[in-house]
């Protein structure tokens, strides 16, 4: 078949079967731009001319099938037309691929995410290749906006609404085997076969499997029953007025069958809402963060991390689970003990396979003597914050370690100036600051001392990315970023609590502005001797500390870790009782001293660039993601 396509490959096998190979010009990865469905549009009417015996689709890029829509041209709909000639654009070919008379087939390898999924969804078969990079999800929503492509009428009707519904309002996936599992695939095959597994699939004539009679029930007379359940499970995390995404998702799936179009107010509405901007531009800076440390050819094997307290004992757990071979040293094996336990604990809830299970505790090797240290690739520091006793350990780690391993500290209050000056070369010293918990926060601070060598830091980089988390680069100053900012808007929390207004009240006022967590209930978790040491550090010496926080303190209530704090924390759950009336402009209030410390930040160069601020105060403290981060909030309120 001759068709002269910039995107897709088509040939025509001796069974009288079109393969359709997407391989997106001058891109790593494909995604469904304007000129790659124009093609499809132009292969399909070749198809009507021609038909074939069945029709394949696959990948040519290694990086997966497809990873959805082409996000930069979100970013030019700039009048309600365009939006919702998007929508239509998506709707009418997915639609039209869904009513060809010949068989067709989508062999889905690696990431198949939005309209790529959508595109699989139109096709008679879904063939997934099992291996670890097979992801298939809908997960507009993480963008602010919905799968108008026909995923919001053709997945309900593969999988049942209800996990339908929860895989678009949470932009959960599922992988190869889950998703034959649960009907989203009609099978799934290893890569050494699915070649010739798609194609008798594809010849096989055999019908989709049928949805049980209760879930064709609940997805079409009885949908209002699935959808107000659904209501009221986004309403515990999601206000309407911050993220308009979820609520569409449901009514246009409840009463308008999936089709956005029936509903041009809701496309409108949400493909050109702040949010939707917002939540495209924090998925570039995202990209910005997973684009650190690719500069550098280095890949770590051996990890050894000092400090089987909380943290270290969970850097060293998550670093086994991401595939490294980790040595987690401390005094003795009484310390070490408890950090494997809560390790094998957490590995036992995501891994359900026994052998694979064996195979994360094999690489996570208790190591009291330390002889790990002399193999690692990458050295972690994460005992107390000492300077002395740091001190102490560094002198030990140079003398055996190699040259051209990365040393960093996971500290998080001390400067990187005042802890190297022990080493031979003191400029090898990072800093790769994790946030607790560990498997939950994705950022990771990546800290550079004056006069530091550059290429350990970009090494530092490429190990955080390599264990599937974003490096950000700051440079040592107190608190570096993250906590740097937390700190003063947590005092000023406190001052509030102090002034008559109940921890609720204060807590509800945040919440209403679009923080996950409200800075009094943050406090309980951080801890409230954390709180005092950083409030100290952060705030000067001179600096009276509030007496909400010194009472407790005083009274050994530390928070979450003494079962109470501000609330009581018994059931594993704060205890919360109602909050107050939420004082006119109090929420204002309170972000303002991190606005302000977060510019400051930026103007003394701790971070580089107002960009990298937002992404790091957004991945590092849930800042509210539809404002665009701290600065892009202040700059659009200013503006």
């Amino acid at each position: 078949m001759n068709l002269n396509l910039q995107n897709w490959r088509v040939a025509v096998d001796g069974e009288g079967i079109a393969w359709a190979t997407l391989d997106k010009a001058g891109e790593s990865a494909n995604s469904l731009s304007r000129a790659v469905m124009d093609e499809l549009g132009q292969l399909l009417d070749a198809l009507d001319r021609q038909p074939p015996k069945a029709l394949i689709f696959r990948s040519g890029k290694e990086a997966g099938f497809i990873a959805g829509a082409d996000i930069q041209e979100f970013t030019q709909l700039d009048t309600a037309e365009k939006g919702r000639e998007l929508v239509e654009r998506g709707w009418n070919l997915f639609n039209r691929l869904a009513a060809v008379r010949y068989p067709t087939l989508a062999l889905v390898r690696g990431h198949c995410l939005g309209g790529g999924l959508e595109l699989a969804l139109a096709c008679r078969y879904l063939l997934a290749v099992d291996e670890p990079g097979t992801k298939m999800g809908l997960p507009e929503v993480m963008l602010g906006i919905f799968p108008g492509w026909g995923g919001m009428l053709r997945l309900p009707e593969r999988v049942g609404p209800a996990l339908a519904l929860d895989m678009m309002l949470s932009g959960k996936t599922l992988d190869a085997k889950r998703a034959r599992n649960l009907g989203l695939a009609d099978d799934c095959v290893p890569p050494r076969v699915m070649e010739n597994a798609a194609r008798t699939l594809a010849l096989s004539n055999r019908p989709r499997r049928q949805l049980p009679f209760v879930q064709k029930l609940l997805n079409g007379p009885l949908k209002f029953v699935v959808a107000n359940g659904a209501r009221k499970q986004v309403a515990k995390r999601a206000r309407r007025e911050h993220y308009p995404a979820p609520y569409a998702i449901i009514d246009i799936w409840a009463k308008h069958n999936g089709n956005a179009l029936a509903a041009p107010e809701l496309v409108d509405g949400i493909v050109r809402s702040p949010t939707a901007r917002n939540l495209v531009r924090v998925f570039f800076l995202q990209e910005r963060l997973k684009g650190l440390g690719k500069d550098v050819d280095f890949k770590a094997r051996r990890v050894h991390v000092v400090g089987a307290g909380v943290m270290g004992g969970d850097i060293a757990a998550w670093c086994a689970l991401r595939g490294l071979t980790v040595t987690l040293q401390d005094q003795n094996m009484e310390r070490i003990a408890p950090a494997i336990k809560r390790a094998r604990a957490a590995f036992a809830r995501r891994i359900k396979d026994k052998l694979q299970l064996r195979a994360v505790m094999d690489r996570l090797i208790p190591d009291p003597e330390g002889q790990g240290a002399a193999h690692a690739d990458v050295v972690i520091e994460a005992i107390f914050e000492n300077v002395e006793a740091k001190h102490e350990l560094f002198r030990k780690l140079d003398a055996v370690m190699r040259p051209d391993a990365v040393l960093a500290t996971n500290t998080s209050s001390l400067r990187l100036e005042d802890l190297r000056t022990v080493l031979k070369n003191p400029a090898r010293l990072t800093g790769i600051h994790f946030f607790n918990p560990v498997a939950k926060m994705p950022l990771v601070e990546v800290v550079s001392a004056e006069g530091g060598d550059p290429e350990m830091a970009k090494k530092a980089a490429a190990f955080v990315r390599q264990i599937d988390r974003l490096p950000l680069p700051v440079k040592s100053a107190p608190g570096f970023l993250v906590n740097a900012v937390l700190g003063p808007y947590m005092l000023e929390a406190l001052r509030a609590v102090d002034e008559g207004n109940s921890p609720e009240t204060v807590d509800e006022a945040m919440l209403a502005f679009g923080m996950p967590m409200g800075p009094i209930e943050l406090v309980d978790m951080v801890g409230l001797d954390v709180a005092m040491a950083a409030g100290k550090a952060l705030a000067g010496a001179g600096a009276e500390p509030p007496k909400c926080l010194v009472e407790r303190f005083n009274a050994g209530h530390l928070g979450k870790k003494t079962g109470k704090g501000f609330y009581d924390h018994a059931s594993g759950k704060p205890a919360k009782g109602a909050p107050g009336a939420v004082p006119a402009g109090l929420a204002e209030r309170l972000v303002r001293p991190l606005l302000e410390r977060t510019q400051k930040l930026v103007d003394e160069g701790v971070v580089a660039d107002a960009d990298l601020a937002d992404a790091g105060v957004i991945f590092g403290t849930g800042f509210a993601p539809f404002t665009g981060g701290p600065l892009n909030y202040q700059a659009k309120r200013n503006g």
